[in-house]
């Protein structure tokens, strides 16, 4: 019988978290299993800021280049009053030159992640992904895991050695696991809505990455790559709390939401849109035995300064790391739990804190505070020293510096 230490890891989910952390896994020798629910590896619009600390350890990957070649280099990011038109602050992540050779956020849509890492893998012998198949559940022993499957093929069980779930906010490895998922769910959903308009074109004084504060509506407008130019910009919204998602989604609906932010143009193409419920929630623990957690079955926050699938990558390294360690026999698995504690205390000290706090201010209605910040906003953006600070936090260097603390 082969020892656990030379059993495969299985991961659950091959979303950009997932797959960053098998790679990771594969490239310290560790064989790894892939398991998606997906027949294919998704093309979806969500995430793509990349932020400067995801960049570096992607260069760590030998994925920064092709990331780099697929992306769109983000240096400023810019805040606005919506009510004036006046741009209130902008921050220059120039500044973090000293504190990363990456001193900027790389637009780059999470699906071209996945897609390389499964490009580098593609003749790779022990890595393999399992699409259309799903975990339904596992049972832990001493020395190994034996993990329950769902595939084409029917049902079977995968002996290994541990059980990363990588599945997403619903995870059901975190649910088999009896993992509390604490936190809470706004009461508003988040639309996103995909358009080839060009916002660079109109005379306005954006930049690749936008946000507009607004009392009774707030957007954050954004531009991605996509399969190359015009590009596309994506504009988030928050609906109304009796809106329903076809009134939403509406040509209509969706027009209006546009228009209402950037008056003049009526020739919106749209590309895509959605509509999804937004969390604030951070697991009780990121392990439990052999089964460990990481991305969103660990933790969801709202999309608001492009921290979660970074804070989900900054996961994977961290696990890739020890877990390797404790699977080669050179460090034990008491490693597995200072995982759990660093990246939690990240999640809940840093991302979910700073996420929480960027939405409020969005959508401040009192116009004394909201003046007071907005007047804050503006002081910090014009003094290089609180700034700099500023984008620490923003772009989740804090967060990994602290958490590297934790013992």
């Amino acid at each position: 019988m082969r020892r656990a230490e030379h059993l495969p890891v299985v991961v659950g989910g091959a979303g950009p978290v997932g797959a960053t952390c098998a790679f990771g896994l594969w490239r310290r020798g560790v064989p790894v299993v892939i398991v998606e629910a997906e027949p294919a590896p998704v093309i979806d619009q969500r995430a793509a800021s990349t932020q400067p600390p995801t960049l570096e350890i992607l260069a760590e990957l030998g994925l920064y280049e092709k990331a780099l070649a697929r992306g769109l280099v983000s240096p400023t990011f810019r805040f606005f009053d919506r009510l004036t038109g006046a741009r209130v602050a902008e921050f220059d992540c120039g500044l973090l030159k000293d504190d990363t050779p990456f001193p900027f956020v790389l637009q780059h849509e999470q699906f071209k992640l996945v897609d390389t890492i499964l490009k580098e893998v593609a003749d790779a012998a022990d890595f393999s992904v399992r699409f259309s198949s799903k975990v339904t559940g596992f049972v832990q022993g001493a020395d190994d895991i034996a993990v329950a499957l769902d595939g084409p093929s029917g049902a079977e069980t995968v002996r290994c050695s541990y059980l990363i779930g990588c599945d997403g906010g619903r995870s059901t490895v975190r649910k088999q696991a009896d993992i509390a998922f604490e936190g809470f769910t706004y009461p508003e959903k988040f639309i996103k809505i995909g358009t080839t308009f060009d916002f660079l074109s109109i005379g306005r004084d954006y930049c690749f990455r936008n946000y507009f504060s607004d009392p009774d509506e707030w957007c954050n407008l954004f531009k991605v790559k996509g399969d190359g130019e015009p590009g596309i910009w994506r504009a988030i919204f928050p609906s109304r709390v009796d809106e329903t998602d076809e009134e939403a989604l509406s040509e209509a609906g969706m027009r209006r939401r546009l228009t209402k932010f950037f008056p003049g143009n009526a020739d919106w193409e749209i590309a895509y849109s959605a509509i999804y419920a937004v969390n604030q929630r951070v697991a009780e623990t990121f392990r439990k035995g052999r089964v460990l957690l990481a991305g969103d079955a660990a933790h969801v926050n709202n999309p608001i300064g492009g921290m979660g699938m970074n804070g989900g990558i900054h996961d994977a390294a961290n696990l890739y790391e020890r877990l390797a360690r404790v699977w080669r026999g050179e460090a034990d698995d008491a490693e597995l739990d200072r995982y759990s504690r660093q990246r939690r205390k990240a999640q809940l000290d840093f991302v979910q804190q700073q996420t929480i706090r960027n939405k409020q201010q969005l959508e401040e209605r009192d116009p004394t505070r909201r003046r007071q910040h907005l007047d804050e906003l503006k002081r910090i953006g014009d003094t290089p020293k609180l700034a700099r600070d500023f984008l620490r936090n923003a772009t989740l260097i804090n967060s990994v510096h602290a958490a590297a603390q934790v013992a």
